[in-house]
């Protein structure tokens, strides 16, 4: 029997050690990754390495949060296509269960220290009459952290006295690890629910005209040679007036240079092959109404289902048994939809996101982003991305029970909040569409009301498009 009991330690601890070898590869990947894309948009000069760091760490766990659902379901249809394979023992509930907990901790550990200490620490100087260095800007970074730290205890306080004035309620605030950080998480993680809520529809209506710029659109009763012909006349006529000036005129070299990105997207369509302009922009955005579509039907039996049958609210999942039952109805074809279909949502609230007003000035530009705008993009992306498993299970997307902390948020057993998620997603996302598809007819009803001068409808005009008609002629010389 003791022999047995050190058979079984052995094996533990071996398991133990290869489930944090392997978490260690992955996040090794995620962070080598991170880095090379915040080092493709960060300014080459006046950086910290200590903020870059940082960044880049945060950005690493918000990967691996957007994959952390789709790693989930994959790993439970191999498991069940393989289940006694040898090759595929390390793949189990305790490294998945691993996983979703460490990502959850190292998003705390993110959002709330380690982003404020990078913004702070950036930031500081030292305390006035203290001798300048790397030592006083430490010293001021850390008493930043603690008095902002301060004040979100406050705050949740005072907000948790207002919503639920209980006895109980307010001595489990005491317990700063097992009640207090979690129930924080829980309500930063519904401030990235609704983030989601509202950048998502965005995206998912503003991903046809970002795919619209990035492909070349079938030429239709246009004359490219002449709309060409008509750019390079505008060209020559501003590089004359530049040639007349003694000092050059900023603004006459910003229209220079929209003129000739306009001209670059003229010679670039001219040049694109058939198969280009007539199969692939058309198949590219049939695939993205499909998923956009699909998402809208997927929600809208999801509110039924809430209706009609309590087991398809969003709940924590204790059970270790990954790989015991099949989650989807169709298997491993209902499996891959529900996984493109997360990453369809996740990158349509990120180009949503970028497209508000509010955030657009967030948005990164190659080699001139600071440091400070990238430290908001990470902290943005990190709520979102964490708030992605959330919403994927509450929509029902997926039928994946949260693992981890991530089920144990609170407004995750509210019926009302589910519900209003669930009817808001599905409405706002049907008007932007709605919107989106109708904006071309509502333009022309106006011009041909003669109304279009009011300027009633705010929607942009074609980048592509720039000072040029329908007809290729130019509208203003």
């Amino acid at each position: 029997m003791e022999e047995d009991d050190v058979t079984i330690r052995e094996q533990n601890f071996h398991s133990q050690v290869r489930e944090y070898i392997i978490c260690f590869l992955i996040f090794a990947v995620l962070y080598i990754v991170s880095y090379c894309i915040i080092t493709r948009y960060r300014k080459k000069s006046g950086i910290s390495l200590c903020s870059l760091y940082l960044c880049t760490f945060t950005l690493a766990v918000s990967g691996g949060a957007v994959f952390l659902l789709p790693f989930s379901i994959i790993s439970n249809e191999i498991l069940l296509s393989f289940p006694k394979n040898y090759y595929i023992q390390w793949l189990n509930g305790s490294l998945i269960h691993g996983l979703w907990n460490l990502v959850s901790l190292f998003s705390n550990l993110s959002l709330f220290v380690l982003m404020p200490f990078a913004y702070f620490f950036l930031e500081s100087e030292g305390f006035a009459g203290s001798k300048k260095g790397i030592k006083a800007r430490i010293l001021e970074t850390f008493v930043m952290l603690f008095l902002l730290a301060l004040l979100i205890l406050g705050i949740v306080w005072v907000a948790s006295a207002l919503i639920d004035n209980d006895a109980a309620s307010m001595e489990s605030l005491y317990d700063l690890w097992e009640f207090y950080l979690p129930y924080l998480y829980s309500c930063i993680s519904l401030m990235g629910g609704l983030l989601l809520l509202l950048c998502t529809p965005v995206g998912l209506s503003r991903m046809f005209t970002v795919m619209g710029q990035l492909l070349v659109k079938p030429t239709i009763l246009e004359d490219l040679d002449e709309q060409i012909y008509c750019i390079h006349l505008q060209e020559e006529a501003l590089q004359r007036r530049l040639n007349g000036m003694s000092l050059g005129d900023v603004l006459l070299n910003k229209e220079l240079d929209n003129v000739r990105n306009q001209r670059n997207k003229l010679e670039r369509r001219k040049k694109a092959s058939g198969w280009e302009k007539n199969v692939l922009y058309p198949m590219v955005m049939l695939i993205l109404l499909a998923g956009t579509t699909i998402s809208v039907f997927m929600v809208a039996f999801n509110i039924l289902y809430l209706l009609v049958d309590e087991t398809a609210m969003p709940k924590g999942s204790t059970d270790r048994g990954i790989g015991n039952t099949t989650l989807s109805t169709f298997g491993v074809a209902q499996a891959v939809l529900q996984i493109v279909l997360m990453f369809y949502l996740m990158v349509s609230s990120v180009v949503g996101f970028y497209s508000l007003r509010a955030f657009a000035q967030l948005t990164p530009r190659k080699d001139d982003t600071t440091m400070t705008t990238i430290i908001g993009c990470c902290v943005s992306i990190l709520v979102l991305s964490s708030a992605l498993p959330v919403m994927s299970r509450t929509l029902g997307i997926t039928t994946f029970d949260l693992l981890g902390d991530f089920g144990r948020f609170n407004w995750l057993g509210n019926f009302y909040i589910v519900l209003s998620y669930n009817l808001l997603f599905a409405v706002v996302t049907t008007l932007c569409l709605v919107r989106k598809f109708t904006s071309a007819v509502r333009e022309e009803l106006l011009k041909a009301l003669g109304l279009d001068k009011l300027q009633l409808s705010n929607s942009p005009t074609d980048p592509e498009s720039g000072k040029l008609s329908a007809n290729g002629h130019q509208k203003t010389l």
